[in-house]
């Protein structure tokens, strides 16, 4: 309860953050890479699934901030996004699209999952795997991991793109094809979902797409969404997408908050974690990174309240940001910690979920990798 009271206190007020100015740089993410290409079927009775999806991202992105790689390095996460079997769709490009290559852009992530919309179409496996394997940048690394989930609940085998000589050659590149069928376990292995991906060197699950979400309240769920309003002022936008990439932040917010009060706490730890990195737009990213030289910053790059600041006075504001930013991430990860436990301690039996999908499959491969997890 003292903590928990000490952490409310650590927030804004009058849009001051009240935090002392000296903080550690905080790690970035670097060495090894984990790519992860999530193809969904988008056709009418998808809904629960990319509702999962949207839920699912945030507590993805928290697990891997407990990965390592080799010894103790963080490796970097690419996240790529398709869909399949909407009708919208060009029927020529077998109803897919790529909705986002491989991006470490958090909110773009989350901007395009919040985008999908469902309509009925044709849903050709083979064909959305295919087409990922030749668009996406696939690393060539043997360390690194490389994944494709892929979701429907369509037998695997339609279409004219035959799913065996696609996984082989998926395999020959070392990415790892795993299936969620959305429906009964034994109806997904009778329609070939366990074939696809015995074939694809990958895991087969079976979920309940259209199962609720269900957020467990606990004591610290309010204290972790104050904090992320403190952390959002730490964030300046800067050059000729600042403005426009804060605002998307702020919807990204919104979106979370709107689902579900769980979904936005789970943002928040994401947004508290060495993986949400802005340097692209936010000068305080850009300059913890030594990716923009201060003496050099164009005026007319900086918000019109920062364009008087001469080089030493714009270097010492971004420094308070930057120390008050990393006293609330880490107040966010103490509350968050404390949130884990209460989860823990309330137990009970789950459903399987599009989230739980990932992250068993992503564990179990991961050690192959030289991966392995921290707690």
């Amino acid at each position: 309860m003292i903590r928990s009271l000490t952490l409310a206190l650590m927030l804004t007020l009058g849009g001051q953050v009240l935090f002392p100015a000296t903080a550690p740089h905080a790690e970035a993410p670097e060495s090894s890479k984990i790519q992860i290409a999530l193809l969904l079927d988008t056709s009418n009775s998808m809904d629960g699934l990319i509702n999962q999806a949207k839920a699912t991202l945030w507590d993805l992105v928290n697990e891997f901030t407990y990965v390592r790689c080799g010894t103790d390095r963080t490796p970097r996460l690419e996240i790529a996004l398709y869909e399949y079997g909407n009708d919208n769709l060009s029927a020529g490009e077998g109803y897919i699209r790529q909705v986002l290559p491989f991006s470490n852009d958090l909110d773009e992530v989350s901007a395009k999952l919040f985008s999908l919309q469902t309509r009925g179409g044709e849903e050709y496996c083979g064909q959305v795997i295919g087409t990922a394997m030749q668009q996406l940048q696939w690393s060539r690394k043997a360390e690194d991991l490389k994944m494709v989930f892929i979701a429907g609940n369509e037998p695997f085998n339609q279409g004219r793109t035959p799913y065996p000589s696609v996984l082989e050659q998926a395999r020959e590149r070392d990415v790892v094809v795993n299936t969620i069928f959305c429906g009964d376990y034994q109806l997904g292995i009778r329609t070939l979902w366990a074939d696809g991906a015995h074939l694809g060197g990958g895991q087969y699950t079976a979920i309940d797409h259209n199962q609720a979400i269900v957020h467990v309240p606990t004591p610290y769920d309010e204290v972790i969404i104050r904090l992320n309003r403190g952390l959002n002022q730490t964030y300046i936008g800067y050059g000729s997408r600042g403005a426009e990439k804060k605002r998307a932040q702020a919807v990204q917010d919104v979106n979370a908050m709107e689902m579900e009060e769980g979904v936005m706490v789970a943002r928040a730890v994401s947004k508290s974690s060495g993986y949400y990195q802005n340097s692209s737009w936010d000068l305080v990213d850009a300059y913890a990174q030594e990716k923009v030289d201060l003496e050099r910053l164009e005026a007319d790059q900086l918000p019109d309240s920062l364009r008087h600041l001469q080089p030493k006075a714009l270097k010492a504001l971004l420094e308070k940001q930057l120390s008050q930013r990393q006293q609330i991430q880490e107040a966010i990860r103490q509350a968050n910690a404390d949130r884990e436990a209460f989860l823990k301690a309330q137990g009970g039996e789950k459903s399987p979920t599009l989230q739980q999908a990932l992250l068993e499959a992503v564990k179990k491969q991961a050690g192959a990798k030289n991966f392995h997890w921290i707690r």
